[in-house]
């Protein structure tokens, strides 16, 4: 099927999906100006949808990144990352109406934004392509690192009982499929709506987790046992130094991608206040989070281990304080329950798009339209046959793909380095300047060209280290490796 067709017209389809799914079957419910069910996300919703999407589990790894910039080079370049996504995010936000960013036609998703901003055409089906294959591969990178986490717990309690000289090598396949039932389950929720409270729980626990590695840095600092650190980064061979240095902004930039499901969260919210302006400021207050978290971590990280960061903050801490393998076990166990909120907040537009796809290739098909009510005790819900087995699908593939590529997550750091640009940066820029019709060769459209060309500079950068970082471990995996 051609992209063309992957951003489909959304108001025949968008209202079918909507109203599927948990509320209970002939129930009339308020609806807004769209025949969508009345939403009800707030800023602080739409703030935690956030945290939730940009601060994961890859928060522990910017202390490492800050070991290869150094302290000049790591804060301007996280601090511009950082600046420049909060600042494309408030373009977006007032692209979800058309033209009209206040009382215009709404843009369910990212992709019907650029259709009507910039007339669809190849950097249409580029995006297209880019986007919803980030947005599903990134579940896999989720999977692995789930298992991870809950190996290191294992092997925390192996090498308390059996000494630190015990090997202790654990399988990953148990937790990821366990991971993966739990997915299946939770994919059930029909839409981004019914996300809220998954949302709250994840953005929570990410705090516990990033303030236990805030906490065991200052531990370490204050002990006396703090790293060496340099002005400008490890001393070690230029190339190598190079090579680094990229993959490292690369980590700092992918860290900062919320941009991409910015549009299935600003479509949560109430309808007044307009919804672009509650959105930019979940955008602020989300983005100001993100960055001091991302500022303390990474700083306190690389102060308290200098050019000897491991690429994940916790896993430092394990050898040097056994003491408090509780606290790690703690944090490993939120990164966990953060990552399974995390893997629906960025699967549900990949779900979304192919069943407003199925819908459209097959509008009369039962299978694929029907709603069956179905009753448990008091609880009443519908259940959607093709909805059920799509999704269940979807995450089977992702959990087969995460047991047989463990090496899956050095492949994604590629993906995201060729997304980075044209999705987070480049095409907001483009609306922007053809929502305001901002003239070209004026000063306005000079500072924003000059901003893409400097985001562009990031992305081949972080394209570049994540191709070097490719060659350079697959070499350490295997295809259906059991145990680490």
């Amino acid at each position: 099927m051609a992209l063309s067709s992957t951003v489909v017209d959304a108001d025949q389809f968008h209202h079918d999906l909507s109203v599927s799914g948990l509320n209970n079957p002939g129930e009339v419910v308020p609806v807004d100006d769209d025949g969508k069910p009345k939403r009800t996300g707030t800023v602080w919703t739409a703030c935690a949808h956030i945290i939730t999407a940009s601060i994961g589990a890859g928060v522990l790894s910017l202390a490492w990144a800050m070991a290869q910039l150094g302290w000049l080079a790591g804060i301007v370049i996280l601090l511009f990352c950082t600046v420049t996504a909060g600042y494309a995010a408030t373009l977006l936000a007032d692209c979800y109406r058309f033209p009209d960013p206040d009382s215009g036609k709404r843009n369910y998703s990212y992709m019907d934004a650029v259709k009507v901003y910039l007339e669809g055409g190849r950097m249409y089906k580029i995006c297209g392509w880019m986007l919803y294959l980030n947005l599903a591969t990134i579940g896999v990178g989720f999977t692995i690192t789930t298992a991870k986490s809950l190996v290191a717990i294992q092997k925390s309690n192996c090498h308390r009982k059996n000494g630190e000289d015990s090997p202790c090598m654990f399988s990953n396949i148990p937790h990821i499929i366990g991971f993966g039932i739990v997915e299946i389950l939770l994919s059930q929720l029909p839409n981004f709506h019914k996300l809220s409270w998954l949302s709250k729980l994840a953005a929570l626990m990410s705090f516990v987790y990033t303030s236990i590695g805030i906490g065991l840095s200052i531990a370490k600092i204050v002990s006396g046992h703090g790293g060496t650190t340099f002005l400008a980064g490890e001393d070690q061979s230029l190339s190598e130094k190079i090579w680094m240095m990229f993959i490292a902004i690369g980590d700092i930039a992918f860290a900062c991608s919320y941009s991409l499901i910015l549009f299935d969260i600003q479509d949560t919210l109430k309808s007044s206040p307009p919804e672009n302006k509650v959105m930019k400021r979940a955008v602020l207050v989300g983005g100001l989070t993100m960055t001091l978290l991302f500022m303390v971590s990474g700083s306190l990280g690389y102060a308290a281990f200098g050019n000897k960061t491991p690429e994940n903050l916790l896993a430092g801490f394990g050898d040097e304080m056994t003491k408090a393998f509780w606290l790690l076990d703690l944090a490993n166990l939120c990164i966990v329950v953060h990552i399974v909120g995390a893997f629906q907040v960025l699967c549900q537009p990949v779900f979304r798009i192919v069943e407003l796809l199925a819908r459209r290739r097959w509008p009369k098909s039962n299978f694929i339209t029907d709603e069956n009510p179905v009753r448990l005790g008091k609880m009443k819900f519908n259940i959607n046959m093709f909805r059920l087995s799509w999704r269940t699908s979807f995450v089977v593939l992702v959990t087969v793909i995460a047991m047989a590529m463990p090496f899956f997550t050095d492949m994604l750091a590629l993906l995201g380095a060729f997304g980075y640009w044209p999705l987070i940066v480049y095409v907001p820029i483009q609306m922007h300047i053809v929502q305001n019709k901002i003239g070209k060769q004026t000063l306005r459209w000079y500072g924003l060209q000059v901003l893409s060309l400097l985001c562009l500079l990031i992305s081949l950068a972080a394209a570049s280290g994540s191709i070097y970082g490719l060659h350079k471990r697959l070499g350490e995996y295997k295809l259906f490796q059991f145990k680490e």
